[in-house]
């Protein structure tokens, strides 16, 4: 399809976001988005920090209806785009704010970056050795293609089907892992569980339920990576996680990694496999992250992995510690990074309530798990369907 095209500084205003300087800045606080809120196609909107920003800077660094934000390090040229209408929402320097002209909707160029930055067509325009980054003055040459208005709306109109029903589909796995945990918070901390009436409180605890270390209630498991320079230890069928995989996932269910070993590089390394369901927590640099595979896994040694002795106290497990996120990063230790050993987190305390109601619980809440599970499922089809369109729309192959 020969559609015209002009460079983006031709069709689109667009600035990187404010230098982050708490000494200097002035104004009203205000939430920003930083690098490690925006993802390929969408916002990480948990960790929010704010900055001071000044009546004049709030049209500049702010984001409206449509703007396409943009990494311009770290990962250049990952990108998402914002459809908050009420919300003030700002940017800080690591991001590039992208606002098309009326020549282009802004779902269509955004399509267009995220299949341009997904193929490595971006990767050309990057600048650093160890740092990668997309400078604005090379972002701005970029030719974009500008098809016909109705050519434009059909293919926006297409690909953000696929996208409102993963959009969809993440409300609703929000929602269920906060019923779970707003569960937990009822039965374990407020002490409303069933039949909590009937119960008496012998030293501060109900009748049943007993105070023990960590290392009575589950096996802890550490990890290990094979030797990248041995070629025959990688590219196999046996999942090996990393850290960076759970703390982009965005949910306590995990379904795949990034990277995979065989079954040499897990044999000659100090890799262990662990059961499907296993509790994986991250206990280095980014400590206290969680989650759970459905198969047997191996990761790398950022991990302690948790194998509950009674299989049907898993639930009851998992969200005591996520509970105590911050006991637990608390007792991370280390002057490059923080770490919490086993053997630390081994001696950590835990109340166990009655069998009864850990039991009772763990039905309830794996349920919920295997809802998130079948969404997060869907969603990974729903992508790929969306992903092998996308090239198609984006290059005319398909008939709009």
């Amino acid at each position: 399809m020969n559609w015209e095209t002009q460079k983006l500084e031709t069709v689109a205003d667009f600035c990187l976001g404010k230098m982050l300087d708490q000494k200097k800045n002035r104004g009203e606080p205000l939430p920003y988005l930083a690098n490690i809120n925006v993802r390929w196609g969408e916002f990480e909107l948990g960790d929010l920090r704010e900055m001071r920003f000044e009546h004049h800077e709030l049209e500049r660094y702010g984001l409206k209806y449509g703007d396409i934000v943009m990494c311009e390090g770290g990962e250049p040229g990952r990108c998402a785009i914002w459809k908050d209408q009420y919300s003030t929402m700002m940017i800080q320097k690591a991001l590039h704010r992208i606002r098309p002209h009326k020549c282009l909707r802004p779902e269509f160029l955004y399509y267009f970056f995220l299949y341009k930055g997904r193929t490595g067509y971006l990767s050309r325009l990057f600048t650093g050795s160890t740092i990668k980054h997309l400078p604005r003055e090379k972002l701005a040459l970029v030719e974009v293609p500008i098809p016909p208005r109705s050519t434009q709306d059909h293919i926006a109109s297409v690909l953000s089907s696929y996208d409102d029903l993963i959009e969809n589909n993440r409300r609703r796995i929000k929602l269920l892992e906060q019923a779970a945990r707003l569960l937990y918070k009822e039965w374990f901390v407020h002490l409303r569980f069933p039949g909590h009436e009937h119960t008496k409180i012998i030293d501060d605890m109900p009748e049943g339920w007993e105070l023990k270390k960590i290392v009575e209630v589950c096996e802890t498991i550490g990890g290990g990576t094979p030797s990248t320079k041995v070629s025959e230890y990688w590219d196999g069928d046996i999942t090996w996680v990393v850290p960076s995989d759970i703390t982009n996932n965005n949910s306590l269910i995990l379904l795949k990694s990034e990277r995979k070993i065989t079954e040499k590089g897990l044999r000659e390394s100090s890799a262990k496999l662990v059961p499907s369901d296993t509790i994986l927590m991250t206990s280095r640099a980014s400590v206290g992250f969680f989650a759970m595979i459905d198969h047997e896994v191996c990761t790398n040694q950022g991990f302690i992995n948790i194998v509950p002795h009674d299989t049907q106290s898993r639930m009851y497990l998992l969200f005591n510690l996520l509970s105590r996120i911050n006991e637990i990063r608390g007792n991370a230790k280390g002057t490059t990074y923080p770490e919490i050993s086993k053997g630390q987190f081994r001696e950590m305390d835990i109340i166990i309530p009655a069998k009864r109601l850990v039991n009772e619980f763990g039905i309830i809440v794996y349920n919920i798990i295997r809802q998130v599970r079948c969404l997060m499922r869907s969603n990974m089809n729903l992508a790929k369907a969306r992903d092998t369109l996308l090239p198609k729309l984006m290059n005319g192959e398909v008939a709009v």
